[in-house]
């Protein structure tokens, strides 16, 4: 169900929402918050999209603010969309005029009691965002750096104006990518002297990861560019050689440690609806976070030379590798050798099989054709036999029937 409201307050459109959860048949909202998403005319729709897509986790009711500040009086239009493949309630207000310097007068009617608020900024956000209008309204305040032409400077502001509950996109993204690298130390426990990261220029999730890298890690971080797409490539050097994550394809990566088999990991870049997903669930502050902003700050301050591998440790974990692959070429030729030596003593005893099976079938072969012959030749005697008795027996008869004969004929004469 869709409801245009034109010229509209929020007490009616409170009212519209009421009406419309009636009509659906559903009393109870049975919603669990309120998401107030800030964005612009061009990229309504799909900020929209996602917050609906992230509710079918979530059901909430989301508050989509188009703000457009000018000259003149103050205007207010809605659209209210309640089903029609919708988890919860969305509303679509457009804030004309004066009224767009003040948005939480109008979202703050909207929100849904005594449940938790979070405030969206698909666009980027501001500088600071607990002293947005809107922003003091959230629990939870969600940013993107990914937005900003300069992500740098956007997270040193955000660094120096942190509140607990505020959070970036950038940072989610990188969610997988420390789950793994934590876990690769897990399970291969050494000292790490240095890491890189590489990623397509001005990724600001790379800014994140270097500065968590060197802010747990105590070492230095060098980053490098790619073509991308975003992080392509996390390493971590050791004196066995490197731990790696490579990603060249933005949806596969390539696990490496030190002694072990490199394992396919799928690790695809995650779309907006589940980094926001991934937010809606944990509503805490993340002190993690506001250690990596306060650890970036630190980077800008540093040195250049303070954030490059030396080469001797980017040597002497190249070496233990080429050393690791040496090795493992090594016991591969040795496997291979044995393979070789036991498929030509296999090939060997086949033959010689194949041989005796020859030399026995063609003895089989006379034997039968011997047998054969002599049956043959029995055969011939015995019908040979048979013929001269025969003729024997026919002699006989003739010679008593002319016996009978001349018998017959003295008698007769006498």
């Amino acid at each position: 169900m869709i409801i245009d409201l034109t010229s509209t307050t929020s007490s009616e459109i409170a009212s519209a929402l009421l009406k419309a959860r009636r009509n659906a048949g559903s009393p109870a909202m049975g919603m669990v918050g309120t998401v107030v998403v800030v964005v612009d005319e061009s990229s309504h729709h799909d900020a929209m999209k996602a917050a609906n897509e992230a509710g079918r986790e979530h059901p909430s009711r989301v508050l989509v603010a188009i703000l457009r500040p000018g000259r003149g009086t103050g205007g207010l239009d809605a659209e209210v969309r309640v089903g029609e493949g919708i988890p919860g309630e969305a509303v679509l207000l457009r804030l004309h005029g004066e009224l767009a310097k003040v948005p939480e007068s109008v979202i703050t009617p909207l929100l849904l009691p005594d449940s938790p608020v979070i405030v969206w900024w698909p666009g980027g956000g501001p500088k600071v965002p607990h002293e947005d209008p809107l922003g003091q309204l959230g629990r939870r305040r969600v940013t993107d750096a990914a937005e900003t032409r300069r992500a740098r400077e956007a997270f040193v502001a955000r660094a120096e104006g942190y509140m607990p509950g505020d959070t970036d996109f950038a940072w989610t993204r990188l969610t997988p990518w420390r789950a793994l690298m934590a876990a690769a130390l897990d399970q291969y426990p050494t000292k790490v002297t240095g890491a890189e990261v590489v990623s397509a220029r001005g990724n600001a999730s790379a800014d994140l990861m270097a500065a968590w890298l060197q802010c747990r890690l105590g070492v230095p971080v060098e980053q490098k560019n790619s073509r991308g797409p975003g992080i392509t490539a996390v390493r971590m050097f050791t004196a066995a050689g490197p731990i790696a994550l490579t990603r060249p394809d933005g949806a596969v990566a390539t696990f490496s440690i030190p002694g072990q088999p490199d394992r396919p990991v799928a690790l695809k870049r995650r779309v907006t609806s589940e980094l926001l997903s991934e937010e809606l669930r944990r509503l805490d502050p993340d002190d993690v976070y506001a250690k990596t902003l306060a650890c970036m700050v630190e980077r800008e301050n540093m040195p250049a030379e303070a954030k490059i591998v030396s080469p001797a440790d980017r040597r002497s974990a190249q070496t233990a590798a080429e050393k690791a692959a040496e090795r493992t070429s090594g016991v591969a030729g040795k496997a291979a050798s044995s393979d070789l030596e036991a498929k030509a003593a296999g090939s060997a005893a086949k033959k010689t099989a194949r041989k005796s099976v020859a030399r026995k079938t063609s003895a089989a072969k006379k034997t039968a054709a011997a047998r054969k012959a002599a049956t043959r030749k029995s055969t011939t005697v015995k019908k040979t036999a048979a013929k001269k008795a025969a003729t024997k027996t026919s002699a006989a008869k003739k010679s008593g029937a002319a016996k009978k004969s001349t018998s017959k004929r003295v008698a007769g004469r006498s």
